[in-house]
C-alpha cells in the first residue's frame, strides 16, 4: 500500500498532517532546483519542528470529571462555592440519594458517623420569630417548654422532620429527649420556614443563620455547629481537591 493510500484511510487529523508533510516536501523539491539548495540536516530539523507543532495544535482536551453531590436543604448555601471550586475542569452532578453521592453536604454532625467527614464552615442554629411576635428572648428552659407544648402561648411552633439535619441539632441541644408538641407545624425546607416566619406574626421556628432574612427576630441561639463535607471513604483526586478548596 502506498503512503498516500495509507494516510487516506486515517483520521482527519492524520490526513491533515500528511497534507502538511506533502507541502513541505514539495517546497524542498523546489529548493533543490535552485543554485544553493538547503542542507539535509537543516531540512530535517525544520521537518521535526513542523511535525511537533502540527501534533501539538491537534491535542484533544481532557474530558471533565463528574463528581456527584448530595446536599441537605440547610447546606444549600455552600453549593455555589462548590461550583466555583469545580470551575470548568469538573462537572458537579446533584443527586437525590446521599448513599450514591461522592460528597454529602450537611449541617451538624449526624447521630451516627460512619463515613469520612471534613468541616468546611460553621453555622448558627437559631430560634426565630416574626418581627411583631409578642415572644421575647428565651432561655434554654423556656425554649424547651415552648416547643414541648408546656407553655400556654399564642404563638404557633414550626419545626422540621426529625430526619432533617437542623432538627437533629435542635433536638440534641434543646429538647434533651423531650418530644416536640403534636400541635407543631412542619416546614419542609429552611426556605419555607423563613417565608413562614416573615409572613405569619404568631410563628416561631428554627432557622440556620444563613437562611435568616429581613428583620425577623432571633430570640434564642441554639448552637454553633460544623458544616460538613462527607465522603464514603477517604477522598482522592478531584474529590479531595474540591473539599480542600471549600475549606479555604
Amino acid at each position: 500500500m502506498s503512503l498516500r493510500a495509507h494516510f487516506a484511510k486515517q483520521s482527519p487529523i492524520n490526513r491533515k498532517l500528511f497534507n502538511r508533510i506533502k507541502l513541505l516536501f514539495n517546497a524542498r523539491s523546489l529548493l533543490l532546483r535552485i543554485k544553493h539548495p538547503p542542507r539535509n540536516d537543516i531540512f530535517f530539523a525544520l521537518l521535526s519542528s513542523f511535525l511537533l507543532f502540527s501534533c501539538s495544535t491537534n491535542t484533544i482536551p481532557a474530558t471533565p470529571q463528574v463528581v456527584s453531590v448530595y446536599s441537605t436543604s440547610a447546606a444549600e448555601p455552600w453549593l455555589p462555592p462548590l461550583y466555583e471550586c469545580a470551575g470548568t475542569s469538573t462537572i458537579i452532578s446533584r443527586v437525590d440519594d446521599p448513599s450514591s453521592a461522592d460528597i454529602v453536604l450537611r449541617v451538624g454532625e449526624p447521630k451516627v458517623l460512619t463515613s469520612s467527614a471534613y468541616q468546611i464552615d460553621s453555622e448558627d442554629i437559631l430560634i426565630v420569630t416574626h418581627r411583631q411576635s409578642p415572644l421575647q428572648n428565651l432561655t434554654l428552659e423556656g425554649a424547651r417548654a415552648l416547643f414541648a407544648g408546656q407553655e400556654d402561648s399564642s404563638v404557633q411552633v414550626w419545626v422540621y422532620s426529625s430526619e432533617e439535619d437542623v432538627q437533629e441539632v435542635f433536638d440534641q441541644f434543646v429538647m434533651a429527649g423531650l418530644s416536640v408538641t403534636s400541635s407543631a407545624r412542619m416546614a419542609v425546607t429552611p426556605q419555607q420556614m423563613s417565608d413562614t416566619l416573615a409572613n405569619e406574626s404568631n410563628a416561631v421556628g428554627i432557622l440556620p443563620r444563613h437562611w435568616k432574612a429581613g428583620d425577623d427576630r432571633e430570640v434564642f441561639s441554639v448552637a454553633t455547629v460544623p458544616v460538613l463535607a462527607m465522603t464514603r471513604s477517604e477522598p482522592q483526586g478531584v474529590t479531595k481537591e474540591l473539599i480542600a478548596c471549600l475549606q479555604k
